[in-house]
């Protein structure tokens, strides 16, 4: 079996902004068993520590949920959902972030949903320019993980009446960033 080794200096030393235009915050679910439920977040900031020990942390306003039907956003918001009345944003705080030489991401974090926060690990891939059009590098992480909404509290269920669930209770999540120096 082949091992990658992983190296923690990987993001170059500084403060990164978000760079909303080139980003997504997304999730889909398995939906009746027939089809993926798509939705992904309008609003939300992260900022990437680079250096030595490389950090992640990031929140979504959970009121710019997108999603297709506007009675379905609403019950989203509700508290059988992300109950946005009282925790309107997720957050995640990344403990560890490591970068192997291929640039493939292991990230260690704590995310936060509806009041709940449960350990996560998120895998995917960094990449980087060291001067972009405008003159400033850019940084990118693509990165995915699936969670069990029920250790969030986002237990609501309906039984079809063929039988089954009509929401899987897996959730995929995934982040597309792209960073900036912060400021500039």
């Amino acid at each position: 079996m082949a091992t990658t080794e992983t190296v923690k200096q990987g993001i170059p030393v500084g403060i990164y902004a978000v760079d909303p235009v080139h980003s997504t915050v997304a999730f889909s679910v398995e939906h009746a068993g027939v089809s993926t439920f798509r939705g992904d977040f309008e609003s939300y900031e992260a900022h990437l520590n680079g250096g030595q020990d490389p950090s992640l942390e990031g929140t979504v306003d959970v009121n710019s949920i997108r999603v297709a039907d506007e009675q379905l956003k609403g019950h989203l918001l509700s508290p059988e959902f992300f109950d946005a009345g009282e925790h309107a944003r997720l957050r995640f705080d990344s403990s560890e972030l490591r970068i192997a030489e291929d640039g493939v991401v292991e990230l260690q974090g704590t995310l936060s949903i509806a009041g709940q926060s449960r350990e996560v690990t998120v895998s995917g891939r960094t990449a980087q320019v060291d001067s972009y059009l405008d003159g400033r590098p850019h940084i990118g992480l693509s990165l995915a993980t699936a969670i069990d909404r029920r250790d969030f509290g986002l237990d609501w269920q309906a039984e079809l009446p063929s039988g089954g669930d009509a929401l899987d209770w897996t959730v995929e999540i995934s982040v597309e960033l792209q960073f900036v120096p912060e400021g500039e």
